[in-house]
């Protein structure tokens, strides 16, 4: 017999499933949240989003301290790195967070259980999951256990000095030469990390651009920026393989010269993490990318298990995850849920921050779409000048050619991810250009770039 029951069983406590297992219990529901790590908020805030964000904004303030402040008539002479330091703050942030976590379950009432989660035979009693010793039955179990680091043919992630971005988040000294293998998010966020703190850095990507995904025209211009700050971009790379030595690595290409660095990051995606969960015991069977499939109330194929997260098909991002896993609960407790995906943005946290949400301006073309772009550069913006972000950045507003409803949005530029806040928020209530460039925005503010390229939709922006 089950030593407990409950209502609702979320396996995983990162950000789908401790938000996840709240929401469930504001509801009303008798909730309990298992994870496999002693600490909680899952490779998100363990490893993931908070730690990379950490080392982002120390790897800054360094080289603003070593390059840039004696333009605002700061003189800082002899600007050291002290790298144990900066990873003890990283690490002292990341407690913070994942002790918040637990408190946060612990006031909203959620039993928590350390442990590996594994589905049993059904005992026709809801459905009863083994944690260790412990056996826990539920009338519905949602599945959020997140996803880890994928890898190429012919590499080994087990090597030596051939690492992955939990690794890349936590070296003793910095590289001389690091190899990045993958121009996305990942790839272009902890390689400028290392690019700031002293690292060679040159990345390898197997296709012609960087940011795949992304829309063409503002990876085009994320590039010409990456490049200029000193990262190195081979594309067309495809990597076949990559040979470790006690003193360093070597990575070989298909058509072209092997390359050699201290360090290899293996930044290529993520898979779901669905291993030892005991699907098979449920009849649910991942498809070919490894992922759970699920119905638009993210129902799995095994009555009374749910889904949400980076294990299911779509972009693995926290946020994503969170909406669909308040979404799933609130289905659950009251049948009704809402989550719209055209408000779910993309950021990346480079210098300077690259966020875009909505339709690109190739999904259009490829649907055929008839629309408007309106477009505004961050050096005709008065505030992007005083705190001296005025040399990159633009934003550019998709608009409906017809009705002017507002279809994307993409911003290039310092604070990217908290502007195009506001044109999500466009988006899901169906605004139109005109609605953003009739908003008061105020002066002065980057925001205000937001403002103006939506006017420009129409041929009215004021400062360009």
């Amino acid at each position: 017999m089950p030593s407990h029951t409950f209502d609702l069983l979320v396996i995983g406590a990162g950000p789908a499933g401790y938000v996840s297992a709240i929401r469930a219990a504001q509801l009303g529901l008798n909730v309990a949240c298992v994870d496999k790590e002693s600490a909680l908020g899952g490779t998100c805030l363990r490893v993931g989003c908070i730690p990379s964000k950490a080392l982002l904004h120390s790897s800054e303030l360094y080289e603003q301290t070593r390059g840039h402040l004696a333009d605002h008539g700061i003189a800082v002479k002899d600007a050291t790195l002290d790298l144990k330091k900066m990873m003890a703050r990283k690490d002292g942030v990341v407690k913070t967070l994942t002790g918040g976590v637990a408190g946060l379950l612990k006031k909203n009432k959620v039993k928590v259980f350390h442990g590996t989660a594994c589905f049993t035979q059904d005992s026709g009693d809801g459905r009863t999951v083994s944690i260790g010793d412990e056996t826990v039955s539920a009338t519905s179990v949602l599945i959020a256990t997140g996803s880890v680091a994928a890898s190429l043919p012919g590499v080994d992630l087990n090597q030596d000095r051939v690492d992955t971005s939990t690794d890349a988040i936590a070296y003793a000294e910095v590289p001389r030469k690091l190899v990045v293998i993958g121009a996305g998010v990942i790839g272009l966020e902890l390689g400028s990390v290392w690019r700031r703190l002293g690292s060679e850095v040159t990345v390898l990507e197997y296709l012609d651009r960087i940011l795949p995904g992304m829309d063409t025209e503002l990876a085009k211009e994320a590039h010409k920026v990456f490049a200029k700050q000193g990262l190195k971009f081979e594309l067309g790379s495809k990597v076949t393989g990559v040979k470790s030595t006690a003193k360093g690595v070597t990575v070989e290409r298909d058509g072209a010269d092997p390359v050699k660095a201290d360090r290899v990051l293996v930044a290529v995606g993520r898979k779901p993490n669905t291993e030892g969960l005991g699907l098979e015991h449920i009849g649910v069977t991942p498809n070919a990318r490894g992922q759970i499939e699920v119905s638009p109330r993210f129902k799995t194929s095994a009555d009374g298990v749910y889904a949400v997260g980076d294990v299911i098909p779509g972009p693995m991002l926290a946020h994503k995850a969170e909406e669909e896993g308040i979404a799933c609960v609130e289905m659950i407790a009251t049948g009704h849920g809402h989550l719209d995906y055209q408000t779910i943005a993309s950021v990346v946290y480079t210098d300077p921050e690259i966020a875009s949400v909505g339709r690109s301006e190739d999904d259009l073309k490829k649907e055929g779409v008839d629309y408007k772009v309106g477009r505004f550069p961050f050096a005709a913006n008065g505030r992007a000048r005083a705190i001296d972000v005025a040399d990159a950045g633009s934003v550019k507003v998709l608009a409906d050619a017809k009705t002017d409803r507002v279809l994307g949005v993409h911003i290039i530029g310092h604070m990217a991810g908290d502007l195009i806040a506001e044109c999500g928020t466009a988006i899901a209530y169906g605004a139109s250009s005109e609605d953003i460039a009739r908003s008061c925005h105020a002066h002065p503010t980057l925001s205000e770039t937001v403002k103006e390229a939506a006017l420009a939709v129409s041929g009215r922006a004021i400062h360009v």
